[in-house]
């Protein structure tokens, strides 16, 4: 593993992404971060992923990668399986053989809905859609490895960059007086900044252990990281509206997702227990409205103005 003045090397996956741009910044101070995108590490291409993680010398992976188009999924089940589903493998034995650890991001998605409560991370997984099914097989790639690891289950994530729903609503509010919002699909949704910070708080817990080899084999495994409590989707953009200040509040109408129809079935029921995390690493989530606040207060780079 290489270490730069004395730091060690951190791998950053996916560094155009939402989580990916995120982390490049909070884990700046951990150690020597390599932030990569596609151009450099493409993880459709298996063999690139292998010459980049040997040529860098790690000794932490840290991959927000991933094909993250749910209903564009269903029709590129292969695509999105070789991104999702073996690329994770893949990472996870080049950084075996460097005695490197591994932290990988994972979804709600791998559930099937059903489960009245939250779930916690020992319910069986059922995923609904090709992008859920994606996602599981990297979980399980990972730990068929025998690497350690973390794999981190997050929800609804949205931040001021790419494709998401904040940005959806927000882009739609400002155009027309009123939107339907599917109102029987609950999750949390959860700022990629609070993902990021979150992950950062971990890496440095790792690194401040003396045996860090004994701290990640003692903790390798899945954890539920998303924004405390839940809402709908109609719940989330009601708050979005809540909070932002537009011109003009469009007024949001709840609708079934029934009246809704997308390619991928979405899971009527995403929350997700963060105990284990809670218990673990000592470490709490902000409510998702609480979250959701201080994006738009201090996440744009001119940010809207928000609502007192």
């Amino acid at each position: 593993m290489s270490a730069h003045n004395g730091k060690p090397t951190i791998l950053v996956t996916g560094v155009n992404g939402q989580v990916g741009y995120e982390l490049a910044r909070t884990l700046q101070g951990l150690g020597h971060v390599v932030a990569v995108d596609r151009s450099t590490l493409d993880l459709s291409n298996l063999d690139q992923i292998r010459a980049v993680v040997r040529d860098v010398k790690p000794a932490l992976i840290v991959n927000p990668a991933a094909y993250t188009a749910v209903d564009k999924a269903e029709q590129e089940p292969e695509l999105a399986m070789r991104i999702n589903g073996e690329a994770p493998g893949v990472l996870a034995e080049e950084a075996r053989k460097l005695g490197a650890a591994l932290i990988h991001y994972s979804t709600d998605y791998v559930f099937d809905g059903e489960k009245q409560g939250a779930y916690v991370e020992s319910d069986p997984a059922n995923p609904q859609n090709v992008y859920g099914r994606s996602k599981l097989a990297g979980e399980q790639a990972i730990a068929a490895t025998g690497e350690n690891h973390l794999v981190l289950r997050t929800s609804w994530v949205y931040g001021t960059r790419g494709k998401n729903f904040l940005l959806t609503m927000l882009r739609l509010g400002a155009d027309r007086p009123e939107l339907k919002v599917v109102a029987d699909q609950f999750g949390a949704p959860t700022w990629c900044n609070t993902i990021a910070t979150l992950t950062a708080h971990i890496a440095a817990q790792s690194f401040a252990t003396p045996d860090s080899a004994s701290w990640w084999r003692e903790r390798s495994g899945i954890y539920h990281l998303c924004a405390g409590d839940a809402t709908s989707w109609h719940g989330f953009a009601s708050a979005i509206f809540d909070l932002a200040d537009l011109p003009q509040r469009p007024n949001t109408l709840p609708i079934p997702a029934a009246d809704y129809p997308t390619p991928a079935r979405r899971p009527s029921n995403s929350r997700m227990s963060n105990d284990k995390l809670a218990r673990v690493f000592g470490l709490a989530a902000p409510h998702w409205r609480d979250a959701l606040k201080l994006c738009l207060t201090d996440g744009f780079p001119k940010s809207p103005a928000v609502r007192p």
